[in-house]
C-alpha cells in the first residue's frame, strides 16, 4: 500500500495488525461474534469511535465560537429526536 494514498475510515485495503486486548473484552467480543467476527467487530468499533472523536472536535469547535449550548434548548431538542417528553428539570 502507497502510503501517500489517503482512504477515509471503512475505505481502502486491509491491513494486518497486532492488537493487544484484555482477556475480559475479547471475550465479550467472541460470545457476540464468533472467533472470526472479531476483526470486523474491531473494525466497525474503530469507525464509530472516528464519528464520535470527530463530533467532539466539530461541537468544540461550535462552542469556540458561540459559547456552549443551552441546556434546556438541547433538552427541548433531545426530546423531539428521542420521542420523549422534555423534562428540563431532571438529569439527562
Amino acid at each position: 500500500m502507497a502510503d501517500d494514498v489517503e482512504f477515509l475510515p471503512g475505505e481502502g485495503p486491509s491491513n494486518g495488525i497486532s492488537v493487544t486486548l484484555t482477556a475480559g473484552t475479547l471475550q465479550a467480543i467472541r460470545e457476540r461474534v464468533g472467533r472470526r467476527g472479531v476483526s470486523a467487530y474491531l473494525e466497525r468499533a474503530a469507525q464509530r469511535q472516528i464519528e464520535r472523536d470527530n463530533l467532539d472536535e466539530l461541537i468544540a469547535d461550535f462552542e469556540e465560537i458561540h459559547g456552549p449550548a443551552d441546556p434546556e434548548a438541547v433538552a427541548v431538542k433531545r426530546a423531539r429526536l428521542t420521542g420523549r417528553t422534555s423534562d428540563t428539570g431532571a438529569a439527562a
